[in-house]
C-alpha cells in the first residue's frame, strides 16, 4: 500500500473515543455473551485510511487476544487477503459489529442474534462517527446489514460483492467474510480477487479523503 501522510486526531476524538471504549467495557446487556469487550487502541489508528467491520469477537481469536481478528483461522485468512491487497494492517482500524463474543451452549461461536446486533448498533455508530476513513469494508452479511441498520444503503453482498457503494460520504465495498465458511458462498479464488480489487481502490479513496479533511485553503 502506497506510504499515507499521518494526520493529527484532535484531541477531542481522542477522548470521545477514550469514552466509548470505557462504555463498551462497562456493558453487560447481552446475556447469551461471552463479554470480551474488544474495542480499544489496539483495533487500529483513528485517521486510518480503511476501516473494516466484520461480524463478532471469535472465541479463539479477539476474545483471547483483545484484537479483532487476530490469531484464529479467521484472522490468519485476513491477514493473507491484507496481504493479497497489498494493504498493511498498520494503515486500517478494524472492528466488530457485535463486540463481544456469541456462544452457544457449548461454548462455540454461533452468529450475533439481531437483538445483539442492536444492543451493539450504538458502539457501531459511535465508532463510524470517530474512524472516518474514506472506505469502509464490511466482511460478511452481519456486518453489511448492520451498516445498514445504522444508515440505508441498497447494497446486497451477494450481488455488490467487491462493489464500490457511495454511503454516508465515504465508499462502502462489501466483501465476504474471511472465515473459511464463506468459501460454500464465494470460491477462495474469487475472494482472492476481490481483495485484489479492494486494494486497487485504496490509494485513490484515501487520496480523496486526505483532500477533505485537509481541504487546500485558497487565497
Amino acid at each position: 500500500m502506497m506510504p499515507l501522510r499521518e494526520i493529527t486526531i484532535p484531541p477531542r476524538d481522542r477522548r470521545r473515543f477514550t469514552r466509548l471504549v470505557r462504555d463498551v467495557r462497562a456493558c453487560e446487556a447481552c446475556d447469551a455473551m461471552t463479554h470480551s469487550h474488544v474495542l480499544g487502541a489496539d483495533n487500529g489508528r483513528l485517521d486510518a485510511p480503511v476501516l473494516f467491520v466484520a461480524e463478532a469477537v471469535g472465541r479463539r481469536g479477539g476474545a483471547v487476544t483483545g484484537v479483532p481478528l487476530t490469531r484464529d483461522e479467521s484472522g490468519r485468512r485476513f491477514s493473507a487477503f491484507l496481504a493479497l491487497a497489498g494493504i498493511s494492517r498498520a494503515d486500517v482500524f478494524v472492528t466488530n459489529a457485535v463486540l463481544c463474543n456469541p456462544t452457544d451452549a457449548r461454548g462455540r461461536n454461533r452468529p450475533p442474534t439481531a437483538s445483539e446486533c442492536a444492543r451493539c448498533r450504538p458502539f457501531l455508530a459511535r465508532t463510524l462517527e470517530l474512524v472516518r476513513a474514506p472506505l469502509l469494508v464490511t466482511l460478511g452479511r452481519v456486518a453489511l446489514e448492520a451498516t445498514r441498520a445504522v444508515e440505508p444503503h441498497e447494497a446486497e453482498l451477494a450481488r455488490d460483492v467487491a462493489t464500490p457503494v457511495s454511503w454516508r460520504g465515504r465508499t462502502l465495498v462489501p466483501l465476504y467474510h474471511p472465515g473459511r465458511q464463506s468459501t460454500l458462498h464465494r470460491p477462495q479464488a474469487a475472494q482472492e480477487g476481490d481483495w485484489r480489487a479492494l486494494g486497487a481502490l485504496v490509494p485513490a479513496t484515501a487520496a480523496a479523503g486526505d483532500q477533505d479533511r485537509n481541504p487546500v485553503q485558497r487565497r
